[in-house]
C-alpha cells in the first residue's frame, strides 16, 4: 500500500473511532483526570497521536482501547507534572482512589450510576448551570456532537451555541463549582436534563443535520443503549420508559426511511411491512406503562403519538383525531414551537390543508422557527396540496436553502422538479 493510501486509511480509521469511541474514551479518561477540560484535551491529543502512530505501526485491533490507554496516560503525565487545568474548570469527576469526604466514593455516587458514559452525563447536568447550558455542554463534551449540530437542535446559530458552551465553562470556573458524581437520591433532579441530552443525541442521529447520509447509526445506537441503561438504573421512572418507547418505535422505521437508491421516503410512502415489529411491540408495551399513574410527561406523549403512527394500517388510516388530541396535551406540557409545527400537520390531516397552513403561517409570524428547515418544507407541502404552485415553489426553495443533509436536499429538489421548477 502506498504512503498516500495508508494515510487515507488511517484518517478514516481515526474518524470512525471518533464517531464510535469518543464518549467511552472521554468518560474513562475523566475518571483519572478529575477534570473534564484536562480529560478532553488528553483525548484530543490521543486522537492526534493516533494519526502518526497508526500510520507507522498499523491500526490496532481495538482502536478504542488504544485511545483510552493513550489518553489516560497523557492525563496521568499531566497530573504528575502538576500542569492541570484545575483553575480553569474544577472537578467534574472524583478520583477513583482516596476520595474526599462526601465525594463519589464516599456517598455511593459511583455505585448509583455504574456506566462511565451515563455517569458523566449525570455529572455534567449540574443544576448550577442553566438547562440549555447543561444540555449543550454535555452533548459537546460527553457525546461528541459538533457545535453546528447542537446549534441545529436548539434552533440557534453556530456562533450563538459556541458562545453558550464557552459561557458555561467560564461560569464553572468563576463560581468554582465542585462537580462530583451525584448521589442516588440526587439523580431524579437531574433526570429531565439527562433525558433531554439523550433525546437530542438520538435526534441528531435519526436525521443528520448535514452530510451525505440521512441517518447516523452510531448516534442512534448510542442513544438507545444509554436509555436502556437508564431504564435499568431507574425502572420506575415513567419518562424513562417513555423515552425508550419513543426511540425504539421511531428507529423501527429506519430501513424504510430511504429507498434502495438513497432517496428520502416520507412516512406516507414507507413500506410498513418492513418495519421492525418486535421493536414496535416493545415500544407499545413501554408506552402503556409510561401512560399509567397520572398525567403523562412529554416523552410519554411523544411515544404515544409514535405508537399511533406505527400501529396504523396506513398513513391515511392513522387515527389523526387522536394524534391531534395528544399534540394538544403535549403542547400544554411542553410549549415548543417544534411541537406546534407537528401539531399543525395533524390539524391539516383532520381539518384540511388550509387549516394546517393557517397554523403554519402563525408560526412563521412568531419567528421562533426562523431558519428551521421543516417549517418552509411543511408549508410547501400544504401549498402544493392547495394548488398554490408558485407559493409552494418559493417555500420549497426556502427549505432547500436551509438544508445541509444530502438526502433531504435531493428530496426537496425532486419536489421542485415535480412542480416544473428549478432549485
Amino acid at each position: 500500500m502506498t504512503a498516500a493510501r495508508t494515510a487515507t486509511a488511517v484518517a478514516r480509521a481515526v474518524a470512525d473511532a471518533h464517531r464510535r469511541e469518543w464518549a467511552f474514551v472521554l468518560a474513562a479518561t475523566a475518571r483519572v483526570a478529575s477534570d473534564i477540560d484536562l480529560a478532553e484535551e488528553c483525548v484530543q491529543d490521543a486522537y492526534v497521536a493516533a494519526l502518526d502512530t497508526w500510520t507507522r505501526d498499523g491500526v490496532p485491533n481495538n482502536p478504542g482501547a488504544w485511545l483510552t490507554t493513550t489518553a489516560r496516560r497523557k492525563a496521568l503525565d499531566a497530573l504528575r507534572r502538576e500542569k492541570t487545568l484545575r483553575t480553569k474548570l474544577p472537578l467534574l469527576v472524583e478520583p477513583d482512589t482516596a476520595p474526599e469526604a462526601g465525594g463519589a466514593g464516599a456517598d455511593g455516587g459511583e455505585d448509583a450510576v455504574p456506566d462511565d458514559r451515563l455517569r458523566l452525563i449525570f455529572t455534567c447536568c449540574h443544576p448550577a448551570l442553566a438547562r440549555e447550558a447543561q444540555v449543550a455542554l454535555t452533548l459537546r463534551l460527553v457525546c461528541g456532537v459538533s457545535t453546528p449540530d447542537i446549534a441545529h437542535a436548539f434552533l440557534v446559530t453556530e456562533s450563538t451555541m459556541a458562545a453558550r458552551v464557552t459561557r458555561a465553562k467560564k461560569k464553572i470556573s468563576a463560581a468554582r463549582i465542585a462537580y462530583r458524581v451525584p448521589r442516588a437520591e440526587e439523580l431524579p433532579d437531574r433526570l429531565d436534563a439527562v433525558l433531554t441530552v439523550i433525546h437530542l443525541l438520538f435526534t441528531t442521529g435519526h436525521t443528520a443535520p448535514s452530510g451525505p447520509d440521512l441517518v447516523r447509526a452510531d448516534l442512534v445506537t448510542r442513544a438507545i443503549d444509554l436509555t436502556r441503561m437508564l431504564r435499568s438504573l431507574m425502572p420506575d421512572e415513567r419518562e424513562v420508559r417513555g423515552l425508550l418507547a419513543l426511540l425504539v418505535i421511531t428507529d423501527a422505521r429506519r430501513a424504510t426511511r430511504t429507498s434502495a437508491d438513497g432517496r428520502l421516503q416520507l412516512l406516507a410512502d414507507q413500506d410498513r411491512g418492513v418495519w421492525d415489529r418486535a421493536a414496535i411491540d416493545e415500544g407499545h408495551q413501554l408506552v402503556v406503562g409510561a401512560l399509567r399513574g397520572g398525567s403523562p410527561g412529554r416523552f410519554a406523549l411523544q411515544a404515544a403519538i409514535a405508537a399511533l403512527h406505527a400501529t396504523a394500517p396506513s398513513y391515511a388510516e392513522t387515527d389523526w383525531p387522536q394524534v391531534l388530541s395528544l399534540y394538544d396535551e403535549l403542547l400544554r406540557v411542553w410549549p415548543s414551537p417544534v411541537v406546534a409545527l407537528n401539531r399543525a400537520v395533524a390539524v391539516a390531516m383532520v381539518d384540511g390543508p388550509a387549516a394546517g397552513l393557517a397554523q403554519l403561517d402563525e408560526l412563521d409570524r412568531d419567528g421562533r422557527l426562523a431558519g428551521y428547515r421543516y417549517l418552509p418544507a411543511a408549508r410547501a407541502d400544504l401549498l402544493r396540496q392547495l394548488g398554490r404552485t408558485g407559493e409552494a415553489v418559493a417555500a420549497y426553495r426556502s427549505a432547500l436553502q436551509l438544508t445541509d443533509n444530502d438526502a433531504e436536499r435531493a428530496f426537496l429538489t425532486g419536489r421542485l422538479t415535480e412542480l416544473g421548477a428549478t432549485p
